[in-house]
């Protein structure tokens, strides 16, 4: 267990430290969104070579597919674009005006721990044998869930953005954005719900009940923090806002209301 440990601070670790080498050479924090699902991606595949199992390689396959998907969807989204205005209020200053000392700790090893904290039913799952395979696929259908969530509300918004600005609706309010107003950072806690379920869980209730902080701390700042309800201070004063947050929820779907 303590080197399916180090290994994962490891892994998150040089990551974040690489991503800082190159958003100093840009001069671009924001770099930091696309290494955030490859930090994932680089601690499950680490643990499974430590393990050498199925389970773990199942595991690291679900997170690969998830953090390779976020990575490439982030750049694209992000290319050509200048400064997150996120990191320069954070930080007091574009790029790495704000100091070296500053943006490294508050950015960078910030979210390499976090990254580390979050992946610990990853680690767990390294460490100790499967007790539960129906639980291990519950876990995968649950991932499923999630991921369809964020490529379909991705797509639906990026299929919203590409009409005409005259010509579109003030607000998008279909498919599952009328469902609920963030499909896709529901779908982002769904799948580490079910990366939870499928590697901590599966193990038995101690090693759950041991890393359930993981998804609910996930499903805290991405509802709460860094997600949903930070991009409502902005999204809020459209046209149309408060009649549909009237009729759509925040974060969980229920079917639209008329």
């Amino acid at each position: 267990m303590v080197i399916a440990v180090l290994a994962a601070f490891l892994a998150a670790a040089v990551v974040m430290g690489s991503t800082a080498a190159v958003s100093r050479r840009q001069d671009k924090v924001a770099v930091v969104d696309v290494a955030w699902g490859l930090a994932f991606v680089a601690i499950a595949l680490v643990l499974a070579v430590l393990s050498a199992d199925l389970h773990s390689w199942l595991l690291a396959g679900l997170v690969t597919v998830w953090g390779g998907r976020l990575a490439w969807h982030i750049g694209r989204r992000s290319r050509g674009h200048g400064e997150d205005p996120r990191y320069e209020k954070m930080l007091g200053a574009p790029g790495w005006g704000a100091g070296a000392g500053t943006v490294i700790t508050r950015v960078f090893l910030t979210q390499a721990v976090v990254a580390f904290v979050i992946s610990a039913p990853l680690q767990v799952a390294a460490a100790y044998d499967v007790r539960w395979w129906p639980v291990v696929w519950l876990g995968v259908a649950v991932w499923a869930v999630g991921f369809w969530f964020e490529v379909v509300g991705d797509a639906q918004l990026e299929a919203y953005k590409a009409k005409p600005r005259e010509s579109r609706p003030k607000i998008l309010d279909t498919g599952l954005w009328g469902w609920t107003r963030h499909p896709n950072y529901f779908g982002d806690a769904c799948v580490w719900w079910g990366l939870w379920v499928a590697g901590a869980l599966s193990l038995g209730w101690l090693p759950g009940l041991s890393t359930v902080f993981a998804p609910a701390a996930m499903t805290f700042f991405i509802r709460n923090v860094t997600g949903a309800k930070l991009l409502e201070k902005t999204m809020s004063q459209r046209e149309g806002w408060d009649e549909y947050a009237a009729r759509v929820p925040l974060f969980f779907p229920r079917p639209p209301r008329s």
